[in-house]
């Protein structure tokens, strides 16, 4: 698996690399591949990617070192939470608008969900207390595991996994704002997300950007989104699907490379 090769490449460099520079140069250049990792994470959360718990607990750990959310916070906080929640701004845990009504910018939103994510899931997590139970060990064994790696090698620490962390939970929030921002006025499923069907972005994300479909039926694999999304277009307005900074990418030389569909 790409995630996993990707902690292990971390460690290597971990143990081999004493150069402030080489660890600096591949903390930048892993800013958008693992932020990628994030939307692979959150699929993880909705459809766990093995049949046995062993196994999920150690990706999870991965995922954790990478984007710095650990095992069940976005089960409580996303699943459990937004999910019941994102029509009530009131109540969503991944709220846009400000206790006054009205709305945050994207940089005020990104520190508003990213550094009460925790506190947030804890929140869901008290309705849940055995699934709390199981965030909070392995929340705790990430700390300990960070902690012992930076009191061993800190530079390496530091530049191979705190920041990655820091930056995987900022990047998380940051793009999660378009998914919803400006839809409150509505009950209505089919009018309440974002959509955007670059088949770039979607290769990236797996299918995140069908993401009214996503909310329609979040149990459904990210593999069958495309599918789902076609049973559902007709009622999604116009309006609500987006571009993004994906389309430079978005070139019949990328659609070979990766046998995309236009």
């Amino acid at each position: 698996m790409i995630i996993v090769g990707l902690t292990i490449v971390d460690f290597i460099l971990y143990f081999t690399v004493d150069n402030f520079w080489v660890l600096a140069a591949w903390f930048l250049l892993m800013l958008l591949p693992k932020g990628c990792i994030c939307a692979w994470n959150h699929h993880h959360q909705h459809t766990k990617t093995f049949r046995e718990t062993v196994w999920n607990r150690l990706l999870e750990v991965s995922y954790a070192l990478h984007t710095g959310v650990t095992t069940h916070l976005w089960l409580l906080h996303h699943v459990l939470g937004h999910h019941h929640n994102y029509l009530d701004q009131t109540l969503d845990e991944s709220r846009w608008k400000r206790a006054d009504g009205t709305t945050m910018g994207e940089l005020e939103y990104t520190m508003n969900v990213a550094l009460t994510s925790y506190y947030r899931g804890w929140q869901v997590g008290r309705r849940y207390p055995h699934l709390y139970r199981t965030h909070l060990i392995y929340t705790l064994l990430v700390i300990a595991l960070v902690a012992a790696l930076t009191w061993f090698r800190p530079m390496q620490s530091l530049m191979l996994f705190i920041l990655p962390m820091i930056s995987g939970i900022l990047i998380t929030a940051w793009v999660t704002y378009d998914h919803h921002a400006g839809l409150d006025e509505t009950e209505n499923h089919f009018a309440a997300s974002f959509n955007n069907l670059n088949p770039v972005f979607n290769l990236m994300t797996g299918n995140l950007g069908y993401h009214t479909a996503h909310h329609y039926k979040q149990g459904v694999h990210w593999s069958e989104l495309p599918a789902l999304h076609e049973t559902i277009k007709a009622e999604i307005p116009q309006e609500l699907y987006k571009k993004s900074f994906w389309e430079v990418f978005n070139t019949p030389v990328f659609h070979r490379l990766f046998r995309l569909n236009t």
